[in-house]
């Protein structure tokens, strides 16, 4: 699981990039597609970080790190749709997505929790 974690946020990463580059070039555009673009590729980095983790209690630290993370990034992408600065259809697969890899780590770190005590 871990290797198709780590290939999955980093696809995630890419998308995310490609996504913010069709933003408006607007004030609202930039400031919103620097947070997206923040939150949405940092869930990759930060999976790997948490992979290294020299500890248990250091590995469920990062790891909730990636869960507001990609929370986050569900935020971000619903404010664009919602604002209408990206078409639905645009955006549709990527908070897919996002929800997915929430779900995703969510659960991990509830049973990273479970089994550390």
């Amino acid at each position: 699981m871990d290797r198709d974690l780590k290939d999955r946020t980093k696809k995630f990463a890419l998308e995310i990039i490609k996504l913010v580059s069709e933003l408006p070039k607007s004030t609202v555009g930039f400031e919103l597609g620097k947070q997206l673009i923040r939150s949405g590729t940092s869930l990759g980095a930060n999976y790997r970080a948490s992979q290294r983790g020299r500890s248990r209690a250091e590995f469920i630290s990062k790891l909730s790190v990636v869960q507001e993370e990609a929370d986050e990034t569900v935020f971000w992408l619903e404010l664009i749709s919602e604002s209408n600065l990206l078409f639905e259809d645009r955006i549709k697969s990527a908070l897919k997505e996002a929800n997915e890899l929430t779900a995703i780590f969510t659960t991990m770190l509830i049973n990273s929790k479970k089994n550390s005590g």
